[in-house]
């Protein structure tokens, strides 16, 4: 049975950066990845990464804005850690090698981003995720002495002792199918989102909630699920992400007839708006009727207005992007977009350090929710969320597990999820397919749980989700066979999104106010007499979310008016 001080299941930039941060302290490391790493989510990040880097900006600004950002709903201590160590670990980042994009001057170039009140995104062109990602395996690979990696395996369960803690996990190895536990003094959580609960999405097909639903079904709570980033920006054809970054070079939105319609919604900050905000303004003219292409549901995004020159330096992914999947040459002509799911601002409730409810369970990235992005992230605070808080808990995992005996995790849970996995390949072709039950759950959500939301839709997302979890139980899948079986893992992923879904649903249900991403036509003032709190969710029993609530942090930023 392998056993490690530190298992760490995801190997994206939240999983990676803890992986260093807990070798460099001394512990032994295991980082699983149901995917190459280097294939992690986290490689699509696009527009930057953000830091009050120039002489001219402070890390209180940037918090400042996090928090409005936020529309008050982020955890101001946490933000304020965030924010503050920020500028050491981007300058980090460019001393192991990232290639932060400099300007005529040589210094790291800055580019603009929605909600800041300054320039202060550091990026590499448009694959600034990509550029980290590299760097950072570059850097496990450097450490393989005390870094065990094992690539394709998936996560099925945690595993909990009996005074509960976190001992270890069980696991599938994609390749030949077979199953192991593994013992660990800690676990750390960084598996990211849930955003394949919704269709369309911005995010990667391997986004399933995995993490999330595995900490609620262990006894975690989850915070903010109710908070669900719409990105302004990606192609009607598909929901592709154009990143922010084009916005941030000056690109205009315009309506069908050609205005530039944020002047209505935030005559300050235009098109730099906040994303929930400029993602309201253009679902709202789509609904009036203003809306561009067939059946009126787009906006035109113009990039023609920014130098080709410099659009083929510093956007040259959505150029191709572009071309590929719109037959638009951006250089020439406006593209098509809009909003579209893209991240969740809640997950599995940690503190500031990752550590859970759980003794030995941490998380971090965007499984986790610390809070520092409350009812609105900002654009390129997320990079800087999964390195910050990624370190942070490897170097608290590691700490931890010096005054510990490794425990032994038995085999209890490896029978049982074995059992399960051979129960849903002997499920005969009666049910539903997998395909199937997934295409409702998120056509369902994004159709009742987007931009705009109200009771009697989200009660109907709340039936469909709690039918669509009896029918899974029966949906049968094809392959059954052992090597590469994506097919059974998909029913176990289906059973994640379900979970994360519900969560969301009933979260949303429960906040009766407008905050951030979570607009609902009923209550359209947010009431912070009544709702300046988190949400948390909890699992009742065998399957029924149970809601609590928890206090917002605030240290030196009062509620106000949030305006742009």
């Amino acid at each position: 049975m392998p056993a490690h001080d530190i298992l760490i299941i995801g190997a994206g930039l939240a999983g990676q950066r803890a992986a260093l941060a807990a070798a460099r302290k001394g512990a032994t490391v295991a980082i699983m990845s149901k995917v190459h790493p280097v294939r992690s989510h986290s490689v699509a990040a696009a527009g930057g990464i953000n830091a009050a880097i120039s002489p001219a900006d402070d890390w209180r600004s940037h918090a400042y804005d996090t928090v409005k950002g936020s529309d008050f709903l982020g955890d101001q201590d946490a933000i304020e850690i965030m924010c503050r160590e920020a500028p050491d670990e981007v300058l980090h980042l460019e001393h192991i090698g990232v290639t932060f994009h400099r300007n005529e001057k040589g210094e790291m170039d800055l580019r603009a981003f929605g909600g800041a009140s300054m320039k202060r995104t550091a990026y590499v062109a448009d694959i600034t995720g990509q550029a980290l990602l590299h760097v950072l395996y570059e850097q496990l690979m450097k450490h393989h002495e005390v870094i065990d990696r094992y690539e394709e395996w998936f996560v099925t369960s945690l595993v909990l002792d009996d005074a509960g803690s976190c001992i270890g996990a069980v696991a599938r190895n994609i390749r030949d199918g077979h199953m192991e536990t593994f013992s660990a003094k800690n676990v750390i959580l960084a598996s990211g989102g849930a955003g394949q609960c919704f269709k369309p999405t911005t995010n990667a097909l391997i986004c399933t909630g995995d993490g999330i639903a595995q900490a609620y079904r262990a006894g975690a709570p989850l915070m903010d699920m109710e908070m669900i980033q719409y990105h302004p920006t990606t192609l009607v054809e598909n929901g592709f992400l154009i990143t922010e970054g084009a916005r941030g070079e000056g690109a205009h939105l315009l309506n069908a007839s050609g205005e530039r319609f944020m002047e209505k919604y935030a005559p300050n900050k235009m098109e730099l708006a906040s994303r929930d905000v400029v993602s309201r303004a253009e679902q709202t003219e789509i609904n009036e009727g203003r809306g561009v292409g067939p059946d009126g549901v787009g906006i035109y995004l113009d990039i023609t207005v920014v130098p080709k020159k410099r659009t083929l330096e510093a956007l040259r992914e959505i150029v191709n992007i572009g071309k590929d999947f719109a037959g638009v040459d951006i250089t020439r002509e406006p593209i098509m977009i809009r909003p579209g799911m893209h991240y969740i601002m809640g997950g599995v409730k940690t503190d500031v350090d990752g550590a859970t409810s759980i003794p030995g369970l941490y998380a971090a990235g965007e499984v986790a929710c610390v809070s520092v992005h409350g009812g609105n992230r900002l654009g390129a605070n997320s990079l800087l969320d999964t390195l910050i808080f990624g370190r942070r808990a490897g170097e608290h995992a590691a700490d931890r597990a010096t005054s510990m005996a490794m425990p032994q995790a038995g085999t209890g849970a490896q029978r049982h999820d074995e059992q399960l996995l051979g129960e849903i390949l002997a499920r005969p072709k009666t049910g539903r397919r997998i395909s199937e039950i997934k295409d409702e759950l998120g056509t369902t959500m994004n159709r009742y749980v987007a931009v705009y939301r109200e009771e009697e839709g989200l009660r109907t997302a709340h039936e469909t989700v709690r039918r669509l979890k009896d029918e899974a139980q029966t949906a049968y899948v094809d392959d059954k066979g052992t090597i590469f079986n994506q097919d059974v893992l998909g029913a176990v992923e289906l059973d994640y999104m379900l979970d994360c879904a519900e969560a969301i649903v009933v979260a949303a249900i429960e906040r009766k106010e407008s905050r951030g991403a979570q607009f609902r036509v009923d209550y359209p003032g947010r009431n912070d007499a009544e709702w300046l709190k988190h949400i948390d969710i909890s699992r009742d029993g065998d399957d029924t979310p149970a809601v609590s609530y928890s206090p917002v942090t605030i240290t030196q930023w009062q509620p106000e008016e949030r305006k742009y």
